[in-house]
């Protein structure tokens, strides 16, 4: 039976990111977003609600800094307490957790989305999209880039710049490209 390309990417199937559908979800996305960048500043220790709804659970007391940015926002679920600072950038075409209390840096960025190698599969907008775990209480630096397909355990530590390019076990630091235990 014929799956959609949303359905593809749901599955965690090569699907291809050039569909009227998942543009449509990445315009809401947009709208979302911009309602929460665009709030005034008495206000921006809110969430904007378009950007509450689009998510797939959101805990308590979560902050969000202005500028953010995310692809979809239907795979992003929140945990109590989490801290994204300013300029954050999440592409969810997979399932993106972050556990309770976690603390993003400014510029963290986290994609789930891996493209093609072949070029000419490439080009026509060929991807497969890896799920991101974050666990509760860790702390991701300023400038971080988390993969595809990681996992990073609870109370670990991202050094600021990392490159997270594989799992992180709980309670260890990680830094540089590739980022590795220190």
């Amino acid at each position: 039976m014929p799956q959609t390309e949303r359905q593809k990417m749901a599955a965690g199937d090569w699907y291809s990111c050039i569909d009227p559908e998942l543009e449509a979800l990445r315009n809401a996305a947009r709208t979302a977003v911009h309602q929460h960048n665009t709030l005034p500043p008495a206000e921006r220790g809110a969430m904007a609600p378009a950007l509450r709804a689009l998510f797939a659970g959101v805990g308590q007391d979560v902050l969000i800094e202005a500028p953010f940015h995310c692809a979809y926002g239907m795979n992003i679920r929140l945990g109590d307490g989490v801290y994204f600072n300013s300029g954050c950038t999440i592409l969810d075409t997979a399932p993106v957790t972050v556990g309770a209390r976690a603390m993003l840096g400014p510029g963290v960025h986290i994609y789930c989305a891996e493209h093609h190698k072949d070029p000419a599969l490439r080009s026509r907008g060929l991807e497969i999209a890896r799920p991101v775990t974050i666990g509760a209480d860790v702390w991701i630096g300023g400038g971080a880039i988390i993969l595809a397909g990681v996992s990073i355990g609870d109370r670990a530590i991202v050094g600021a710049g990392a490159v997270v390019t594989r799992d992180v076990v709980p309670d260890t630091v990680v830094t540089g490209n590739p980022a590795r235990a220190r």
